[in-house]
């Protein structure tokens, strides 16, 4: 079992909370987009009400911890590492609740190369407490804007974990995949899975537009988010997003090992 004491060490030791490698320019960047409703930043969510910069500093400052001083315009920006393990504990308290009513569960991740071991651990132990674990759409080509354009993507699955490739980068089932904050993959998944009259997930974890486009459409949903991530953050504030915990999300993947154990703890899920 990890304590909640060596959580926290952890933390801040892998930088995951803490001072974290984002930049302070970074995510007051992404507010100002945000506040502008730039879908780069919205990742699929329609918030309800305007939301200006000093609103979205402010409420990162509650969430996160980072500094709510609009004149701390450069440096790195820092999580508050209680707020991590509080947000963890409420991650965990929706995965048993999952678990206890076997619900079908829909993990998807936009950035594989760090956190697909992370959601991997809870779809094997979530599949192990009887749940489904859903892969609708495979192989489903996704166009998706990029800054080069619009590109083409296919959907796959890699331990239960939805994520997007670029066509004929990787072979099927391997665990690199293309780093993307679009809601158009789950989309895509959730439109499939209608169409051919299969499960709907009653949860969905991720991160990027896996939660946010799920939380939009009425999904439950939960899941990680950086400072520059002000999407996931409104959408609890605004109810369409369960959980959404703060933490760097472009640390070593090895990092995020003793949170997949401490959160299967939490559930009650560690096998």
């Amino acid at each position: 079992m990890l304590s909640t004491g060596a959580l926290r060490a952890h933390l801040l030791a892998a930088r995951l909370a803490g001072s974290v490698a984002t930049p302070r320019e970074t995510s007051l960047r992404s507010y100002r987009l945000f506040a502008a409703r730039d879908p780069r930043v919205l990742l699929g969510l329609d918030p309800d009400r305007a939301w200006s910069e000093p609103d979205l500093l402010r409420l990162m400052a509650d969430k996160c911890g980072v500094s709510a001083d609009p004149g701390h315009v450069s440096g790195l920006d820092v999580i508050d590492p209680e707020r991590t393990l509080a947000a963890l504990d409420a991650f965990a308290e929706r995965l048993g609740r999952a678990a206890e009513r076997r619900a079908p569960v829909l993990f998807g991740t936009g950035h594989p190369h760090r956190l697909l071991g992370f959601y991997a651990g809870l779809a094997d132990a979530l599949s192990a407490a009887g749940c489904a674990v859903l892969t609708p759409a495979q192989g489903r080509c996704v166009d998706i804007t990029t800054r080069f354009g619009v590109r083409t993507y296919n959907l796959d699955y890699v331990q239960g974990v939805a994520l997007v490739r670029e066509p004929g980068v990787r072979a099927h089932g391997s665990a690199t995949g293309a780093h993307t904050h679009s809601p158009l993959p789950v989309r895509a998944v959730l439109e499939e899975a209608v169409n051919a009259r299969g499960a709907l997930p009653e949860l969905v974890v991720g991160d990027h537009g896996w939660v946010c486009g799920a939380g939009q459409l009425g999904i439950e949903a939960i899941g990680l988010a950086d400072t520059d991530d002000p999407a996931l953050f409104v959408g609890e504030a605004e109810g369409r997003v369960s959980v959404a915990v703060p933490l760097d999300d472009g640390v070593r993947s090895d990092y995020y090992r003793p949170l997949t154990r401490y959160v299967l703890n939490r559930a009650c899920l560690s096998q």
